[in-house]
């Protein structure tokens, strides 16, 4: 689904957010305990492609828009690029995530997803299987765009990009700051810290103008990328502190092409931005509303253009049989799937919930071996199937659409 409905913030969360979420943040809340060594770090799947993979973070910023969310003049973004690398001899793995963000998350991912725990895990140790500036492969590289669920960061996107990125592909995961629940920025400004927290007390989609701006904001964020990968392929470098690039990055990328895909309002975000913007070339939508809210109780939503008028490039409805908001799901991807163009198409993942498309599917169900997560809170999260099972699944789906409408070769 698109927003944290998605996520199922329950009474006693809402209530715990709107208590703690002041100034746009969640600054009050104080940490129950400090980490011990027997704090578990969690570990993501490995990638099985061929290629090593680099990263690196760039730090984007539209001064042509304001912040929607802050009284901020500018609109800044954080992205994360996976890519084929030529070599990573000498260069470290990277973290999961900044140290600054993963301090934050213990305070707020467990107003959004039920059961997480707030202590007992060292998130700032999870590696992943990337290396920090690499040089690029000179091979020219389909490029794909990845927006996360609402209130949900990038960084819990990164199995499946890496997956993606030692197959052949360049992946950049995007930050919506304001809607993501922790983005670090390499400092802090005026109006804004270095962490800055999501400014949801609620559910978004309960507010059908906080609605529009999440997804307006997203669609804007995705199409700014979108130019700053052009300015990245044409020899510049868009990093708003002009920090060094990888070796070669700007010569990997095939922006000729594109795909997108998301999860919950970032499936949203990626049908739509496919519909709008014609240097998109296919999209997968997991589980992400296509209509607005309904103004009014006992009405129905707008349906998103996409959803109205059809598309003619590829376009995946991803689903899972556990996902809550199912029923409410169904109207807009009836209308997607009405249309003759004959360019949709939709899948279900049974046994699984609507975490199963992020670093979830594997995480919680270490969280629930170890005692910090009960049985019932990881299937309402990601569902019973076993993460050897699933996290293939999922990456097969993604994969193999992407292998079909914008190949490696």
């Amino acid at each position: 689904m698109a927003g944290v409905n998605r996520r199922a913030v329950t009474k006693s969360a809402a209530l715990a957010a709107t208590m703690l979420l002041a100034g746009g943040g969640i600054a009050q809340a104080q940490p129950g305990k400090a980490r011990t060594a027997k704090d578990l770090t969690v570990r993501l799947p490995a990638p099985t492609g061929p290629h090593p993979i680099g990263v690196t973070m760039l730090y984007l910023v539209d001064r042509a828009r304001r912040d929607p969310w802050e009284p901020l003049p500018v609109r800044e973004v954080m992205v994360t690029v996976f890519y084929p690398a030529r070599t990573v001899r000498g260069y470290p793995v990277a973290p999961q995530m900044t140290r600054g963000a993963a301090e934050r998350l213990p305070f707020i991912e467990p107003l959004f997803h039920e059961g997480l725990p707030a202590k007992g895990v060292n998130w700032a140790a999870t590696r992943t299987h990337a290396h920090t500036g690499a040089p690029a492969q000179t091979v020219r590289r389909p490029v794909l765009l990845y927006s996360p669920g609402g209130g949900d960061p990038r960084t819990f996107g990164t199995a499946i990009a890496e997956e993606l990125a030692s197959r052949g592909y360049v992946v950049v995961t995007i930050d919506h700051p304001g809607d993501g629940s922790e983005v670090e920025f390499p400092h802090a400004r005026a109006g804004r810290r270095k962490v800055r927290e999501t400014v949801f007390r609620g559910d978004p989609r309960s507010d059908p103008k906080m609605f529009r701006t999440v997804i307006g904001t997203r669609i804007a964020d995705t199409r700014f990328v979108l130019n700053q990968l052009e300015a990245l392929a044409a020899g510049r470098n868009p990093d708003a502190e002009g920090r060094p690039l990888p070796e070669r990055l700007g010569r990997a990328l095939d922006l000729r092409r594109v795909g997108i895909y998301g999860h919950s309002a970032g499936g949203t975000t990626a049908a739509e931005t496919m519909y709008e913007d014609r240097r998109l070339h296919a999209a997968i939508n997991m589980e992400g509303f296509l209509d607005h809210p309904p103004a009014s109780p006992g009405q129905e939503g707008q349906l998103f253009p996409i959803a109205r008028y059809g598309t003619d490039r590829p376009l995946l409805l991803l689903g899972t049989d556990g996902f809550r908001y199912k029923k409410e799901l169904e109207r807009s991807w009836s209308a997607m799937l009405a249309h003759q163009h004959g360019c949709t198409s939709r899948r279900q993942l049974d046994h699984t919930a609507h975490g199963v498309f992020t670093d979830y599917a594997a995480i919680v169900p270490q969280l629930q071996a170890a005692g910090l997560m009960t049985a019932a809170h990881r299937t309402q999260l990601v569902g019973a199937l076993d993460p050897a099972v699933s996290v293939p699944l999922v990456r097969h789906h993604v994969l193999s659409f992407f292998a079909r409408h914008l190949p490696v070769c």
